[in-house]
C-alpha cells in the first residue's frame, strides 16, 4: 500500500488502539513511501494524529451512531486523521475530505468510504458548537488525560494552562554542535549556506536553533558527524556535571547516548554509559560511531552495580532517571496516549533504588546530577528530598538557571520555558 492517509490510518490505530510507539509505527511505515513529501506528510500525521486523539476521538462518539473503535480500528484512525487535516493542519477542505474518503478505499473499506465523506461533512456543518463543547473540558480541549489535567494542575496550579498549550505546540528543532570536529560557528556556517534558517542558542554554549523539524540525515555535516539532535533542557546535564579533563564518569541509563555524547565532547574523559536494554546500548554505540567518540559500554541495572561496577569510584554521575516522560509530550505526543497514573508509584520506586544504588559509587568530593523529563513533583524533587532524609553524606548545590524556577529542591523547567521541553535537575555532592 502506498496511500499516505491509509498507511497512517494503520499506524495511528496501532499507536493510539494497541501502545505501539510513534516511532516504531514510524520505522514499520516509513519505508513503504518513496517520496520524502509523503513521509513528511506520515509524520505530520502520525504527530498531531497522537498529540490530538483524545480531541477528536472524543468527538466522534458524538458523530457516529455506533463506535468503529473495536470492529474499525483503522478506520476510527482514520476519522480523527481526518479531523486533525480539517482543524490542526488545516489544508484545504475538499482535498482533505476527498482524500480521506479514497484512503478508507485504500484500506479495503469501501462501503465505510461513504460513512466517512458523511463525518467529515457533518463536522463541517457542526464545528462551531462541537469545538465549543471540546473546549469546555480540559481533558478534550488541550487533549490530555484526566489524570495528568489533576496531576499537572496540582503540581502547578498558576501554570497548567500553559504547560497544556505549550505541550501542543511545534518544538524547534535544536542540534548539539560536536566541538571535537567543528566548532559552533562553523556549524552555522555550514548550515546557512546549505539553504537552512539556524540560529545559536543564546545562553547555551553548544546549542544550535532551527525553527522547524526538518531530516537531519540530510543535512551538510550529519554523516561527518558534526552534530546531534539534542533538545536544550537535555544540553544543561552538561553544563551542570562539568566535567574536567582526566575524570572518570558514569552515565547511567543512558540510551540513547545523547548526554554521553555531550559530556565526551566536553573533556577528555573515561566513561562508562550503562543502560539496561541491550537494543537500546546498540544505539548508543551507533551514535558515539558517527560523532567519533569512545565510551565503555555497559548492559546492567543501574540500581544493582554489583554485576557491572569494577570498584572504582566516579568522580561524576549522571542519572538520567526512567520517567514518566510528561516534560516532552510536545517531542513524543504518543506518551499521553500510553503513560497511566498507576505507573507513577512504580517509576518513583525506580529512581529511588537507582539514585540509592549509585551514589557509593560517588567518590567524596564528587557531583551527581540527577536528571529527569518529568513534570511531576514526585518524581522530582520528592525522590531528591527522600533521598537527602536517609543521608548524610549528601549536600545539595546550589544552582540557578536563565529559565525555569526553582523546586523545594533543585530546578525544574517547564515546557516551553525559553522554548524547551521540561525537564528537572538536581545536584549532589558527596560530602
Amino acid at each position: 500500500m502506498n496511500d499516505t492517509r491509509a498507511l497512517a490510518a494503520q499506524a495511528l490505530a496501532d499507536i493510539a488502539l494497541h501502545g505501539m510507539s510513534l516511532r516504531e509505527a514510524m520505522e514499520q511505515r516509513a519505508p513503504k513511501l518513496r517520496d520524502p513529501r509523503d513521509r513528511a506528510l506520515l509524520m505530520a500525521l502520525l504527530s498531531d494524529g497522537a498529540r490530538w486523539w483524545l480531541r477528536f476521538d472524543a468527538v466522534l462518539d458524538r458523530l457516529l451512531d455506533k463506535s468503529l473503535r473495536r470492529k474499525e480500528p483503522e478506520v476510527h484512525a482514520l476519522l480523527v486523521l481526518g479531523l486533525v487535516q480539517l482543524d490542526i493542519l488545516e489544508l484545504q477542505d475538499y482535498a482533505a475530505v476527498a482524500a480521506t474518503v479514497e484512503a478508507a478505499r485504500a484500506l479495503n473499506r469501501p462501503r465505510l468510504a461513504g460513512l466517512v465523506n458523511a463525518v467529515l461533512r457533518r463536522w463541517q456543518r457542526e464545528r462551531t458548537a462541537l469545538l465549543t463543547e471540546l473546549d469546555a473540558q480540559p481533558q478534550t480541549r488541550y487533549a490530555m488525560p484526566a489524570w495528568l489535567v489533576k496531576t499537572i494542575t496540582t503540581d502547578w496550579p498558576s501554570h497548567a494552562d500553559a504547560v497544556f498549550a505549550d505541550c501542543n505546540r511545534e518544538p524547534p528543532l535544536m542540534l548539539r554542535a560536536n566541538r571535537r570536529r567543528t566548532s559552533r560557528e562553523a556549524l552555522i556556517e555550514q548550515l546557512r549556506t546549505g539553504g537552512y534558517t539556524v540560529d545559536p542558542h543564546p545562553w547555551l554554549a553548544d546549542g544550535v536553533v532551527l525553527p522547524h523539524s526538518s531530516d537531519v540525515t540530510r543535512m551538510p555535516g550529519f554523516t561527518q558527524g558534526l552534530f546531534a539532535v539534542q533538545d536544550g533542557a537535555a544540553q544543561v546535564s552538561a553544563d551542570l556535571l562539568d566535567v574536567r579533563d582526566g575524570q572518570h564518569v558514569l552515565d547511567a541509563c543512558a540510551a540513547p547516548g545523547g548526554k554521553a555524547c555531550h559530556l565526551l565532547e566536553r573533556a577528555d574523559i573515561t566513561l562508562t554509559a550503562v543502560e539496561f536494554d541491550a537494543t537500546r546500548v546498540a544505539r548508543i554505540h551507533q551514535n558515539l560511531e558517527r560523532l567519533g567518540l569512545q565510551a565503555d559500554l555497559r548492559i546492567g541495572d543501574a540500581g544493582d552495580p554489583s554485576a557491572w561496577w569494577d570498584g572504582k569510584p566516579y568522580d561524576c554521575i549522571l542519572i538520567d532517571a526512567p520517567c514518566s516522560a510528561t516534560g516532552v509530550l510536545r517531542r513524543r505526543p504518543d506518551v499521553r496516549l500510553h503513560r497511566r497514573a498507576s505507573d507513577i508509584a512504580a517509576l518513583v520506586a525506580q529512581q529511588q533504588r537507582i539514585l540509592a544504588g549509585l551514589w557509593p559509587l560517588l567518590a567524596p568530593g564528587g557531583r551527581l546530577v540527577y536528571v529527569t523529563c518529568s513534570l511531576l513533583r514526585a518524581e522530582n524533587e520528592a525522590v531528591i528530598e527522600h533521598f537527602l532524609a536517609a543521608r548524610d553524606d549528601a549536600r545539595v548545590m546550589p544552582m540557578q538557571l536563565p529559565i525555569g524556577q526553582a523546586a523545594s529542591v533543585g530546578w525544574q523547567i517547564l515546557p516551553g520555558d525559553g522554548d524547551l521541553d521540561g525537564m528537572y535537575y538536581a545536584v549532589l555532592e558527596r560530602r
